[in-house]
């Protein structure tokens, strides 16, 4: 039985999500940082930086999402990794860019509004944050004029990894509706069956 730590609600969502469109059993494993069970000797053996999500797979022991994410799809369900070697190049460069690139900003924005109390946040870390997450933004919407998805005209690992930093946007309170390819892609991308089924996981 596979086996995913952390919850559905954390970085793990993404994991969850490529799960659920791969169609196969998967044990959830919840981790309580409020108790400490990240710090646990049996975690850290897993984990050794005591971050969620880990994913084991008989004796295969991932972390890292993106790395989790590709072996769930080569493993059970290669189409999510595209069709030929140019797709799936493709599909590797929009899964690392929107980790390394898109990621950062909006990570930084959002610690800011929802972690840190309104009297002690950075007006220059959001100010720097906004600055490069808009230009992403239309990045992605030029991208998406010329395709209904990320990589090919079928739903692939880069749809469901760079949505999965792009559907932060509503949180961050930045308004993406004047990008009207990138608004209808992310529209589609989280109604989509698997990830309504994540998001129904509590």
């Amino acid at each position: 039985m596979l086996k995913i730590y952390g919850s559905p609600k954390s970085s793990a969502n993404r994991c969850y999500w490529t799960l659920e469109e791969a169609d196969v059993a998967y044990e959830r494993v919840s981790i309580s940082f409020t108790e400490k069970e990240h710090q646990s000797a049996a975690f850290l053996a897993l984990h050794p930086n005591g971050k969620v999500p880990v994913f084991v797979d008989g004796d295969l022991v991932l972390w890292e999402s993106l790395a989790i994410n590709r072996y769930i799809a080569e493993a059970y369900k290669p189409s999510l990794l595209g069709k030929s070697a140019s797709e799936r190049a493709l599909t590797d460069q929009w899964s690392v860019w929107s980790q390394v690139q898109y990621q950062l900003p909006v990570i930084d924005l959002f610690i800011q509004l929802v972690f840190v109390p309104e009297e002690r946040r950075s007006q220059s870390v959001m100010d720097a944050a906004r600055t490069k997450i808009g230009p992403m933004n239309a990045q992605l919407d030029a991208h998406l004029a010329h395709s209904g998805h990320m990589v090919s005209d079928v739903f692939t690992l880069a749809d469901l990894n760079v949505a999965s930093v792009a559907l932060l946007n509503e949180r961050i309170g930045i308004d993406i509706s004047q990008h009207l390819h990138l608004s209808s892609w992310l529209e589609r991308t989280l109604t989509r069956p698997a990830k309504i089924r994540v998001d129904a996981l509590d």
